[in-house]
């Protein structure tokens, strides 16, 4: 049987309809796409070339991001005009430590917070999500001085503990936890399980991908943390690398090759970091065998 034309049409224009939207939905994502990658094709392309080849212009526009020589000698010299190895060292001592402390501290505390009863919870949880409205260059002053009295200036430790805790942290996952069903956690119960043990047996393995989440932006801010680190630390072989490449800049001329090289150098863990969790963050939850 025939369909009415006028079925047809309206079908076929729904169709152009739906392909415009896709068609101008991708065209804004790639538009994005080229706005984000545009500054790291230049840092490429800045690591490779020579100094006095940096700031050249050419008729021709894209001649200016194509090297015309590949100086890969400016990864060479970054890494010996200074201590970069001790640098990267730091940095990954001192992140490491950060996202282990953070991540530890924050399943704890949101597992208390979503699961565990007691008076004032809900309350407490308030109080200390409204700590995440107060800006960080409020607390750093008096975090400056209670670490001044504690002597721990110019320590790793002034880098490390005050990252160890942060609201943010507690709050993903609180939100997450609440997600899980309650029926785990009563037949854990029931089999004699403690609170630990249905902390460690059941919770934490059923937030992979949330604490793959925390783990990946706990690393990255630590990783790329500069002003902290600048404050407390006064000993060069204490550097971290945010820190360390400022060495690349003076107060009238910055060695434009040598600092994009470093740069590249500092951003390789976090690409390896992200590369590693990043299944994670499409990966859903699917929990079976489960009836009300």
């Amino acid at each position: 049987m025939a369909q009415d034309p006028k079925i047809e049409r309206l079908k076929r224009q729904a169709r152009i309809k739906i392909q415009l939207k896709q068609f101008l939905a991708y065209l804004f994502l790639a538009v994005g796409a080229l706005t984000m990658i545009g500054p790291f094709l230049w840092m490429i392309t800045t690591s490779l070339k020579s100094p006095g080849a940096v700031f050249s212009y050419d008729r021709v526009w894209w001649k200016d991001w194509i090297p015309t020589q590949f100086v890969w000698q400016n990864y060479v010299n970054a890494w010996k005009a200074v201590p970069f190895a001790r640098f990267y060292l730091n940095s990954i001592f001192v992140s490491i430590c950060i996202t282990i402390g953070n991540v530890i501290t924050s399943a704890m505390a949101a597992y208390a917070f979503a699961r565990l009863q007691f008076p004032g919870r809900d309350k407490l949880f308030f109080g200390y999500l409204a700590t995440m409205m107060v800006p960080g260059a409020v607390t750093m002053i008096p975090v400056f001085i209670l670490l001044r009295y504690l002597g721990w200036i110019d320590t790793y430790k002034a880098m490390i503990l005050p990252g160890v805790f942060a609201a943010y942290g507690t709050f993903l996952l609180r939100q997450f936890f609440l997600t899980l069903p309650k029926e785990l956690e009563d037949a854990a119960k029931i089999d004699g399980c403690s609170y630990f043990g249905i902390f460690w047996r059941i919770i934490l393995p059923l937030s992979k991908p949330a604490l793959a989440t925390l783990t990946t932006f706990t690393f990255m801010g630590s990783w790329m943390n500069f002003m902290w680190p600048l404050i407390v630390i006064n000993t060069h072989s204490k550097f971290t690398l945010p820190v360390g490449l400022a060495y690349f800049q003076s107060l009238y001329t910055t060695d434009w090759t040598l600092l994009m090289a470093g740069s590249l150098m500092m951003i390789l863990p976090i690409l390896i970091v992200f590369i590693v969790n990043q299944r994670y963050f499409v990966e859903g939850i699917k929990l079976t065998g489960i009836k009300g």
